[in-house]
């Protein structure tokens, strides 16, 4: 049946883009917070300190995407 096939094929791209999404969330989540982090350290002499706040604050804020991301599903 062709109509079946084009579910498939949509189904699987769905669920590719919901995965991506996931994964570039994680990954801009920490990203930007390890820049800003960095920087600030830089700045202001406090190495690694607000580095490490930072990173945890990107992974908290990661998981909070990744939650409202599953809860709009």
């Amino acid at each position: 049946m062709p109509g079946n096939d084009k579910k498939q094929q949509n189904g699987f791209i769905r669920a590719f883009s919901q995965l991506s999404q996931i994964g570039f969330t994680i990954i801009a989540c920490i990203g930007i917070s390890i820049f800003l982090g960095r920087l600030l350290d830089n700045l202001l002499g406090t190495s690694p300190w607000l580095l490490l706040v930072f990173v945890i604050l990107g992974i908290i804020a990661a998981f909070k995407s990744i939650l409202d991301f599953a809860n709009r599903q």
